[in-house]
């Protein structure tokens, strides 16, 4: 539930080593928030929204991740309702394995699936793209079809696999964008929202994107 238009939402950029903090902090200080770069547990556990940005190798990321205590803070947070967002690979270790040069990692598993390779004839997928936003989304909303989000990665996920039987619950809001082959370019389940471009690298686009998350908190 949004609160009055003239209280800032605090927002944490979680640093744990492996994500464009700077780039990120600045993209959200101009969609309206309050911005903090920490690790620090206590402040990350009590923003409005927590952004867990993510850039490397998805086995990396998870190492850097634990070690941070992040694993433990998105989990808790989520537990309680408290907005978290994924940014790139900050999206990809929120399913439940990584698969790489053949070597699969453990994920978050906030979401079942594998992130794997792209299958594209030009790999990184890198550069300006549409994506196929899901009906009725928030995180889009606003936005024109024909908007261009900028992607950098060489892994997707590529199937979708979360079922949701409970008609009291919401099911999640994917949205697909398509290299070679379609993929997940965000996902809004719940608390829970990631993108697997950079809204932060977007533009005017990334900037309504994020004030739109900005707008839930």
């Amino acid at each position: 539930m949004s609160g009055s238009p003239h209280q800032q939402k605090k927002v944490v950029v979680f640093d744990y080593g492996f994500g464009n903090v700077r780039s990120a902090e600045r993209a959200l200080a101009r969609a309206g928030a309050d911005v903090e770069i920490t690790r620090d547990y206590d402040k990350a556990m009590n923003a409005d929204g927590l952004l867990v940005p993510g850039v490397g190798a998805f086995a990396s990321c998870m190492t850097g991740l634990r070690e941070a205590r992040g694993d433990w803070i998105v989990d808790r947070r989520l537990s309680g309702g408290r907005p978290v967002m994924g940014i790139c690979v900050g999206m990809q270790i929120l399913f439940a394995r990584g698969i790489e040069h053949g070597v699969e990692s453990e994920g978050l598993d906030e979401w079942p699936g594998s992130v794997e390779p792209l299958q594209a004839d030009v790999v990184p997928h890198m550069g300006w793209n549409t994506v196929e936003a899901a009906p009725g989304s928030q995180l889009f909303a606003g936005l024109d079809p024909d908007a261009r989000f900028y992607f950098v990665h060489s892994y997707a996920v590529h199937d979708w696999s979360l079922e949701t039987h409970n008609p009291a619950i919401e099911a999640p809001k994917v949205t697909w964008s398509t290299h070679g082959k379609p993929f997940v370019a965000a996902v809004e389940n719940g608390a829970l929202w990631a993108t697997q471009f950079h809204p932060e690298k977007s533009g005017d686009a990334g900037a309504q994107l994020l004030t739109n998350w900005i707008g839930t908190l």
